[in-house]
Parts: structure tokens; C-alpha cells; sequence
């Protein structure tokens, strides 16, 4: 049973990963990815996270620019990095390509996704395919002061249960739900709180088997790939910047087993 335990708290990140693409983790228990939508306040919340102790640069080989900071609840350290704001996760942009890469190969103990309280449902789609990827997710419903003033009701209880994570609201400006925030990606990151994210129930048989057939292709190729399923889902629906990566060997440059550079 305490290996049990103990095994629930530990760190899930990819740490070679983390270092292909340019992220430190000396000193530090987790990492924590913070993902969202333009215009959702993320920045905001990463600041009240984070306060002074951020810095900023590029991402590996992008001019796409990167923050991290950190921050501590009781006694663990977290870093927490800013992905650019992206409406999705297919990679039709590098902003995009680069929010993916780092949920799918650094496999961050904790995503924070963070969505506008007044149009939730324009936000679901990202926070959709996010829980596609990884199953330690916290939904961080910011503006919700703005939701009230406009009489927008949000039952934060039903939509967790609906969507099988944690949701919490904040008003970040104001630093209104952010202890709250920090509780909840401490649970997840340590186990305390196991999520079940929703995903699609059921595909048909027909659909099933070739992803079956598709992902084993995949593993044989890439047996250290993370979230192989969601490789071979994608390869089915065409994704052509997935494809090229798969054809040119790209995708295992990306692929380091931890304990290659421990």
C-alpha cells in the first residue's frame, strides 16, 4: 500500500523532454502548463501564480516567446509555464504546435486551462482536446466577477462532475480564487485528487479497430511515445503536421526516455 502511495505523488513529467525543449526543472518538484484562449485573462492568472518570481525567452528553435515562473504551496515547489494563448490544439500554428508539443512530450504533472466565465462555451473546445492529451487537469474559470455583473450564473460543481476535473472559479484580477487554484493543482499533482476527464465514450467498432491497429504500428516504431493513441487518432484525421513529423523522423527527436538524462 505505501508504494502505492508514494507512487501517486511522484512527479509524471518527461524531465528529457522538458530539457529538448528548453525547460529547467533543478530545484523543482512539478511542472505545471498553463493553457487558454486569447483574451481569458491567462496572463493575469499566471502573474497572480507566479508574482516576480517569472522569467521570459524563446522556445527552442521558435520566435515564439515563453514565460515560466514559480511558485510554492506547502512544501513543493512548482515551475508553471505560460503556453501562447491558442484557440486550438491542431496545429495549424506555431503558437499551436508548440502549446501541443509541450503537453504531449514534457507531460506536465498539472495543465491549467484557463477559460473566460461570460463565454465558457466558446472556450470548451480547446479545454476539450487538452483532456484528450492528459488526464491532471484544473479548469480555471477566471472573469468570473465579469459573469456576475452580467447575471451569467456558473455552476462550477456540475460542470467538474460533467468534465471530471477540478473547476475552480477566480476573478485573478482581484486575487479572488487563487488560494483555490493553488489547492487544487497541488491535489492533482500529488495524487490526492485523481481525475476522470471526459472523453469520447465510444467510437464504432470499425473506427476502434484501426485505431488499435494504427497505435500498435505507432509504438513499434516509437515505443517510448507518450499518448500513442492520440497519435494514431490524429494520423487518422489527416493531421498533416503530425503525418510529416511521423515521416521524417521528427516525432522521436522529441521523444527522450527520463532516464536517459538523469
Amino acid at each position: 500500500m505505501a508504494d502505492i502511495e508514494n507512487c501517486a505523488s511522484c512527479p509524471m513529467h518527461n524531465i528529457g523532454n522538458l530539457v529538448k525543449l528548453g525547460i529547467s526543472m533543478d530545484d523543482f518538484d512539478f511542472v505545471v502548463a498553463l493553457a487558454g484562449n486569447p483574451n481569458t485573462g491567462k496572463s493575469t492568472v499566471f502573474n497572480s501564480l507566479t508574482g516576480l518570481k517569472q522569467h521570459t525567452g524563446n522556445w527552442p528553435g521558435k520566435t515564439v516567446g515563453r514565460a515560466e515562473g514559480a511558485f510554492q504551496y506547502g512544501e513543493k515547489k512548482f515551475k508553471i509555464v505560460d503556453l501562447p494563448g491558442t484557440y486550438s490544439l491542431l496545429s495549424t500554428s506555431t503558437d499551436e504546435e508548440v502549446a501541443r508539443d509541450f503537453i504531449l512530450f514534457g507531460q506536465p504533472d498539472v495543465t491549467i486551462i484557463v477559460v473566460d466565465a461570460t463565454r465558457i462555451e466558446r472556450n470548451l473546445n480547446l479545454v476539450l482536446q487538452v483532456l484528450e492529451i492528459t488526464d491532471r487537469a484544473v479548469l480555471c474559470v477566471n472573469l468570473i466577477d465579469e459573469a456576475k455583473r452580467n447575471k451569467i450564473v456558473v455552476n462550477e460543481r456540475e460542470l467538474s462532475r460533467s468534465l471530471g476535473i477540478p473547476v475552480v472559479p477566480t476573478a485573478a484580477r482581484q486575487g479572488t480564487g487563487v488560494p483555490e487554484l493553488l489547492k487544487s493543482v497541488y491535489e492533482v499533482a500529488t495524487g490526492s485528487y485523481v481525475c476522470k476527464p471526459y472523453r469520447v465514450a465510444k467510437y464504432s467498432d470499425k473506427l476502434n479497430k484501426a485505431i488499435e491497429e494504427l497505435t500498435k504500428r505507432v509504438l513499434n516504431d516509437y515505443p517510448a511515445l507518450p499518448n500513442a493513441r492520440w497519435v494514431a487518432l490524429r494520423l487518422l484525421e489527416g493531421d498533416q503536421r503530425i503525418i510529416d513529423a511521423v515521416k521524417s523522423g521528427e516525432l522521436g527527436t522529441l521523444i527522450i526516455k527520463q532516464q536517459s538524462v538523469q
